[in-house]
């Protein structure tokens, strides 16, 4: 028997040529955001193609983890959307093949895409995660390229601001130039004013050249030794030199030096699962030493308290008969001075701030050392739970398609982005969560793959068992069962009528209905309050009114096949009957014992019986107008 048949080979060409599209658009528009995110050290700094290039390689390998969840969700909702719409689903089925067996060939591939997801986020992304943020750090220190505005100052040099009127693109040259120098300290700051100027840059890109033409330079001298006798008439000196041509020489790095990628070693994302299980033992038996030696320095050093003997002012020599006295505080602040106890006090307050501020130092010191620990649990739970991810969307997408029968890049592109989000939002959450210490580790971040997966496996279901989910139709009756809304009749007069109504009967049955209904309203005061005690302890039923129930509707049925359109109109002025909500909350006895025990519980639903009560009043009403309208055109047929 061969292992791959085919249909498996059917199904899956049909899923990988979308699966291959799905994840170079989804990894497409992650790299958009990422790039988005970090636009401001991108642009302007004159990077070259092989760089860029670099940059967004490893920008590429860091986010295919994140994109292989959507890719596999949006692929499998499109393609068994698609077999849906065109009916492969139905032939499928209708041959015997169930949902679960259609998707056994995806299944071991999406199975086989999340192991290959773990051992890419164990093997390639740290060294992907390693290599972009080592050039994340060297690009954040590259200096700007130089594009020297008009008619603002520009500040992109340090220790230089340049400023400009007008200047010439094809020669380089600047017009009407101001500079203003504090490469050499605030103190000693130049002001310099040129007719032109213009700047170049060496070979090397280590340095500017700034060459500017017929101008003057001020600068501000020091006044030292400078008399203050009258000081009023006496200006600030200043040294002012005229020039027709003159160079500065400007250090100005642009080159992209990319830094030393072992000082990002100790990022938690920049480790596989083995060197983050060592780094957390190691940081965990570190904060643990660190933790006991402040124990212990702070026990010795302030803890330790010693009894201290207080003299007996009346002897010269101490008491010593019974042994050393206990001192008490107050006693030792009534022996001291007025002096010494301000003495005493003020070294008191400077012991307890110096102890706060060390005390506040070592909290940061743990505390940061458990959030960095914290930081490298939080990189090793996800790379199992994004692994899990894709098949977890895999179980969502795959019947979620089937159901809904919607192939294209419409209708799933939507429902495959907003479960995305609704994952993301949980995922982050519990994330952010469990990175602050709020939560538990595990809790934090396996909250999304417990939303996920019993949803996946709910779908699953529904799905090979062709249930209803997505039939609007079903939960609006569910909603108007559970809040008690009306329906209203909307019957129309028939096109084709194979019998007509019995006239004769249905005038007699209208006529007993009646008599039921006037007999039921003198037996049961509607409009008063239910009894409780009947209502959850007791199984008692109303045979009449259930009774009425039966010969409403079979009147209904009979006369809905006249051609008379005042009859039709009143058959759609008799209510729905709602006889069970009238009696008791549930059909189960246990469920109704329970309400009823609980009283705050069973007062809610005592309220509601009574208010089901009210309107079974109004429409018992309704239903007597109604049949006695009915008996004049029935009799009024009979004639005919």
């Amino acid at each position: 028997m061969k292992l791959i048949k085919k249909l498996d080979v059917f199904i899956l060409k049909k899923f990988l040529l979308l699966f291959l599209g799905s994840f170079f658009i989804t990894l497409f528009v992650f790299m958009m955001q990422f790039t988005w995110r970090y636009v401001n050290i991108l642009v302007g700094k004159g990077l070259t193609l092989d760089i860029l290039g670099e940059f967004f390689w490893y920008m590429a390998l860091s986010l295919v983890p994140m994109s292989l969840p959507l890719a596999i969700l949006l692929a499998s909702l499109i393609s068994f959307g698609n077999m849906g719409e065109q009916l492969e689903l139905l032939a499928m089925k209708s041959a015997g093949v169930s949902l679960l067996r259609i998707m056994r060939p995806v299944f071991f591939f999406v199975l086989l895409l999340t192991f290959g997801s773990f051992y890419f986020q164990n093997r390639t992304a740290p060294n992907a995660q390693l290599q972009l943020r080592t050039m994340l750090f060297s690009l954040r220190q590259t200096s700007p390229a130089l594009e020297i505005p008009e008619g603002v100052f520009y500040n992109g040099i340090p220790g230089f601001s340049l400023y400009t009127s007008h200047k010439d693109v094809n020669t380089g040259k600047l017009y009407e130039l101001m500079v203003y120098r504090t490469d050499q300290g605030f103190d000693k700051a130049q002001i310099l004013v040129a007719d032109s100027g213009r700047m170049v840059m060496t070979d090397d890109k280590l340095h500017l050249l700034l060459d500017v033409w017929n101008g003057e330079q001020f600068e501000n001298l020091r006044q030292e030794n400078v008399s203050l006798q009258n000081n009023n008439k006496s200006g600030t000196p200043y040294d002012r030199e005229t020039f027709l041509y003159k160079r500065f020489i400007i250090d100005f790095n642009s080159n992209f030096e990319k830094m030393d990628e072992e000082q990002m070693r100790s990022l938690a994302n920049t480790k596989n699962l083995k060197q983050l299980t060592e780094a957390v033992d190691s940081m965990d038996l570190q904060l643990d030493s660190i933790g006991h030696t402040y124990y212990t320095e702070s026990k010795t050093r302030y803890y330790n308290l010693h009894e201290i003997t207080v003299p007996n002012p009346k002897r010269a020599k101490p008491e010593v008969a019974h042994g050393p006295k206990p001192a008490k505080f107050d006693d030792l602040v009534a022996a001291l001075s007025v002096d010494d106890r301000q003495r005493a006090e003020q070294e008191a307050r400077g012991e307890i701030s110096m102890l706060a501020s060390e005390n506040e130092w070592r909290s940061i010191v743990t505390e940061n050392g458990d959030l960095f620990i914290r930081q490298h649990q939080i990189q090793m739970h996800e790379k199992f739970t994004l692994s899990l991810a894709c098949l977890f969307f895999f179980l969502i997408g795959a019947p979620l398609g089937s159901i809904i029968r919607k192939g294209g890049l419409g209708l799933p592109t939507v429902v495959s982005v907003l479960i995305f989000i609704f994952y993301y939002i949980i995922n982050t959450s519990g994330m952010k969560m469990a990175r602050d210490g709020a939560w538990n580790m595990t809790y934090g971040m396996w909250i999304s793959s417990f939303v996920l997966a019993p949803v996946g496996l709910y779908l699953t279901y529904k799905s090979n068992n062709d249930s209803v989910v997505f039939n609007l139709d079903t939960y609006v009756k569910l909603f108007n069962r559970i809040f008690g809304l009306k329906q209203s009749r909307h019957l129309a007069v028939k096109e084709i009528i194979l019998h007509d109504p019995d006239y004769g009967k249905m005038n007699q049955e209208a006529s007993e209905l009646l008599h039921m209904t006037s007999m039921f309203d003198r037996q049961n005061l509607l409009y008063f309050t239910p009894s409780y005690k009947k209502m959850f302890f007791s199984d008692e039923k109303s045979p009449l009114l259930r009774n009425i129930e039966k010969r409403s509707e079979r009147i209904v049925d009979e006369l809905a096949n006249s051609n008379d359109y005042q009859v039709i109109h009143l058959l759609n002025q008799i209510p729905l009957l709602y006889i069970r909500p009238t009696e008791r909350p549930f059909t189960d006895r246990r469920l109704n014992l329970a309400c009823g025990v609980l009283f705050p519980i069973g007062l809610f639903f005592w309220c509601r019986t009574w208010r089901f009560r009210i309107r079974l009043k109004k429409d018992l009403s309704k239903l007597s107008y109604a049949l006695r309208n009915l008996q004049p055109l029935m009799a009024k047929h009979l004639e005919e």
